[in-house]
């Protein structure tokens, strides 16, 4: 069980497709006195630690195997239905670039299979009670997979809290944001987006009908990370996906070769 979360890994399992709770603490008093609960969260804290460090070598792992093939990843990140493989489907058919996609959801292939109609390699990464996707998960979807050439696509479990936490061996992070979700989000989920290279706003075409502030919320999101780019795009319409196209073909791995696309 991650101790960071409290999701387990026991349920993961990958799938290739073929082509008013809270806890008091007394800051008042001269001497703390120690408690079974202290000791427990001190464990807790120590297991998190403990956690992440593995996860942090097995994403190393995972960043040199990909540079090695002189490939490059992007861990795409997100609330569910913000048009994460709508894009990558778009993408796939008109962009002319070699993407391979491994899919993290709870349950079902039903995007892998998306993924693969559309005309790339995909894997399924099933999590279970899981909310994020993690470095051992991609080290055996990547032996699944075996791509050759292009950009690994990490489609991440939807969620924008635990996936900040995870490396994957990605050379970026993306955070995919639609237009119908608010433009607080950088406000209220500051790790994510102070982790990103990235911010997709998607579903433009929605604009002229929802309350959203697309200035706003870059605002916030470079008080954060100042260097972050930002895309508005309409996955749907293909308002601007020109520019996501030329994003991912600059990507670079982390050996620094251009990535090799189709001839």
């Amino acid at each position: 069980m991650c101790s960071t979360c409290g999701c387990g890994t026991d349920e993961v399992r990958v799938t290739v497709l073929n082509h008013d709770h809270h806890h008091s603490h007394d800051h008042d008093t001269a001497e703390h006195v120690h408690t079974d609960h202290d000791q427990d969260r001190t464990h807790s804290i120590q297991l998190e630690q403990a956690v992440l460090a593995k996860n942090d070598y097995l994403a190393a792992h995972n960043r040199e195997w990909l540079g090695a093939r002189g490939l490059a990843a992007i861990n795409v990140m997100s609330s569910p239905g913000s048009g994460k493989t709508t894009l990558l489907e778009r993408t796939i058919r008109d962009s002319g670039l070699t993407l391979s996609v491994i899919e993290g959801d709870q349950e079902t292939t039903v995007d892998a299979e998306r993924i693969h109609a559309a005309g790339a390699r995909s894997v399924q990464v099933n999590t279970g009670a899981g909310c994020h996707l993690d470095a051992a998960m991609i080290h055996r979807a990547l032996d699944q997979l075996q791509p050759e050439r292009g950009v690994v696509v990490i489609e991440n479990v939807g969620n924008l809290v635990c996936p900040a936490l995870f490396d994957l061996g990605e050379a970026r992070r993306v955070v995919i944001i639609s237009v119908t979700e608010g433009d607080d989000k950088p406000r209220k989920y500051p790790h994510m987006f102070s982790a990103a290279d990235l911010i997709v706003i998607n579903k433009t075409d929605l604009l002229p009908y929802v309350d959203f502030d697309v200035d706003r919320l870059t605002t916030d999101a470079r008080a954060l990370r100042p260097e972050l780019e930002v895309l508005t795009l309409s996955a749907r319409t293909g308002e601007n996906v020109d520019s996501w196209y030329a994003w991912l073909a600059n990507l670079r791995p982390v050996n620094g070769l251009v990535l090799s696309q189709p001839a």
